[in-house]
């Protein structure tokens, strides 16, 4: 009878391996799948709290000064907690030295350039607001900074924003995020408004 059970249990592992190996004709691998993000609906606040500029930002972001410039009362982070980003706000004063904050902005993104795939920008005209800058763009896996912009009225005012993740961002997997904050960013700088 051992001789029979052994039988018995060879041929049952050789069936289980003949199963298990059986592959389809038509075998089409599944994209690599990411965790549901879950996005709030959009609301907006207005921001009058600093003291050169006021704009309009999404109900869910808590805007604080920058923990690393205190003396800069004009420096802010909008803090996007559910996404684990913050936009971070800079403001300086313009005294005959718009060229430098412009090459500052260029040299800034030179830095992303190896790590970029793409980079797209967009003219801001605001005639009304006397608002001017551009809206940079930037693909890649492992760019740091994904958006950034520049708002100037020429003469007084300059702010340079960058929206950062506080992990090492896969963008691919959170392109999600980065379209829905880039909405954020585009009412952010349609209502942006000097004081």
């Amino acid at each position: 009878m051992n001789r029979i059970n052994r039988y018995i249990i060879c041929l049952l592992f050789v069936a289980v391996a003949f199963t298990a190996c059986h592959h389809e004709k038509n075998y089409m691998p599944k994209p690599r799948g990411y965790f549901r993000i879950d996005l709030p609906e959009k609301q907006y606040v207005s921001v009058d709290t600093v003291e050169r500029y006021r704009f309009e930002c999404p109900n869910y972001a808590v805007i604080t000064n920058d923990p690393y410039s205190p003396d800069e009362k004009n420096w802010v982070n909008i803090n996007m907690n559910p996404f684990k980003a913050s936009i971070h706000l800079t403001h300086k004063e313009v005294k005959g030295n718009l060229s430098d904050y412009l090459e500052d902005v260029h040299l800034m993104l030179t830095k992303h350039l190896q790590k970029a795939s793409g980079i797209r920008d967009s003219l801001i005209i605001n005639d009304e607001h006397k608002v001017y800058g551009m809206l940079i763009e930037m693909d890649g896996s492992t760019v740091a900074t994904p958006l950034q912009f520049y708002l100037t009225d020429s003469t007084h005012n300059f702010v340079r924003g960058a929206l950062y993740f506080n992990f090492l961002p896969n963008n691919d997997s959170m392109q999600p995020v980065i379209n829905y904050i880039r909405q954020d960013i585009d009412q952010i700088i349609r209502t942006f408004e000097w004081k």
